[in-house]
């Protein structure tokens, strides 16, 4: 039985992947404004109106009813799916996603513990062993397994939006502004973490460069993603090249995309990460 993949609006795929996957979008809103994520806005004009506006945009979970219309166009091709859905800690999503495949059979969901680029290389991989024959029920067991070695970590430009969504105070998002001190954030288990601060860009990209070195390494075998959020990517291209004794023969070249609403609403503009496999 053939095989589709299924994801959520929330993983930044580079678009030759975003090609070959289903895209179930979330609703993006800021205060009355509701826009469907990836189709009535996209990541430019998300991160135009997030600079612009003063009030703080959410996003909501994907309805089961956005999944079950996907369901049953892989049931009339008869195929099977695996459903690769944003860590179940951040949104509904994923219960979305379960509710939804009640009524069908040979649809596989996988929690994928993580958002954006960390998302996105857990759909890079579920590709590559679609390539390679696996049917959907193996797909999902390996995706299981590899999940719990996604590493994805992020240097924020400013402590104001983590402000807003109320996760600091405006006292240390002041003080932090004064410093110019530039948190490095993590998803661990599907959580949203703040792992240390630096004093600047510079130091932030050393800190970065530590976190990987803590994970124990990069697994260049499997997917490696970074991004940038903003309509920028120069702060990201500043890091590459501070890092780069990382990547320098370990990759053909260094693969990134902009992030979008989920991480971005908590980071601002300005952030950098990168998503990658440990060993």
């Amino acid at each position: 039985m053939k095989t589709r993949i299924i994801v959520d609006s929330t993983s930044d795929l580079l678009p030759a992947i975003k090609e070959q996957v289903h895209i179930v979008p979330l609703t993006v809103h800021f205060g009355q404004e509701e826009y469907v994520d990836g189709v009535t806005i996209d990541h430019k004009a998300f991160y135009e109106k997030l600079i612009e506006t003063d009030v703080h945009p959410s996003t909501s979970q994907a309805a089961p009813a956005a999944f079950e219309t996907e369901y049953e166009k892989a049931r009339e091709a008869g195929e099977a799916a695996v459903v690769i859905t944003l860590t179940s800690k951040l949104s509904g999503t994923y219960q979305s996603a379960t509710i939804a495949a009640q009524d069908y059979e040979n649809i596989y969901i996988v929690d994928s513990g993580s958002v954006a680029i960390g998302g996105g290389i857990l759909v890079e991989y579920a590709l590559r062993l679609l390539n390679e024959g696996f049917e959907a029920k193996e797909i999902a067991e390996k995706l299981e397994d590899a999940k719990k070695r996604i590493v994805l970590v992020a240097l924020v430009d400013t402590l104001e939006y983590l402000k807003k969504g109320g996760r600091v105070s405006g006292t240390v998002a002041f003080v932090g502004g004064m410093l110019n001190i530039k948190p490095v954030l993590s998803v661990i288990d599907g959580e949203i973490n703040m792992l240390g601060k630096a004093r600047g860009s510079k130091m932030g990209n050393n800190l970065l460069v530590q976190e990987i070195e803590k994970a124990g390494g990069v697994d260049f075998t499997m997917p490696l993603l970074l991004g940038y959020t903003g309509l920028s990517d120069a702060m990201l291209l500043k890091y590459i090249e501070d890092s780069k004794h990382i990547w320098n023969g370990n990759v053909d070249e260094m693969r990134y995309t902009s992030i979008g609403s989920v991480i971005g609403t908590h980071a601002g503009p300005g952030a950098v990460a990168v998503a990658f496999f440990k060993k």
